[in-house]
């Protein structure tokens, strides 16, 4: 069985679904969060039933590969969310602070 006729890698390495903009990733936190296929391909109408249970089938075929993969992603994405508040913290509090409706540093609403 050609279970790789469900994933493709792209060339910066990261996963999706073949013929797909949707990530591995995506499909495997759903699923990690208990939501059956068949919910989770309601969620991504782009993808099909039989994709989102060949991509869980991937995944559990090449286990240690993908673990891997996905811990490294998950670096990845910390680094470049603290990149991002380091360079954007003032912005950032200020759209916290809109959206909550707390009062921002410097005691502006």
């Amino acid at each position: 069985m050609d279970l790789k006729a469900y994933v493709t890698q792209t060339p910066d390495g990261s996963w999706r679904l073949a013929g797909t903009r949707v990530s591995l990733d995506s499909i495997l936190s759903a699923y990690w969060q208990g939501r059956v296929p068949e919910a989770i391909a309601m969620d991504f109408p782009s993808v099909s039933l039989e994709q989102v249970y060949g991509a869980i089938a991937f995944y559990l075929g090449r286990r240690d590969e993908l673990d891997r993969y996905l811990a490294s992603q998950s670096e990845r994405w910390e680094r470049l969310r603290q990149e991002s508040e380091s360079a954007n913290g003032p912005l950032l509090a200020r759209l916290r602070a809109a959206a909550g409706g707390t009062t921002a540093p410097g005691g502006r609403k």
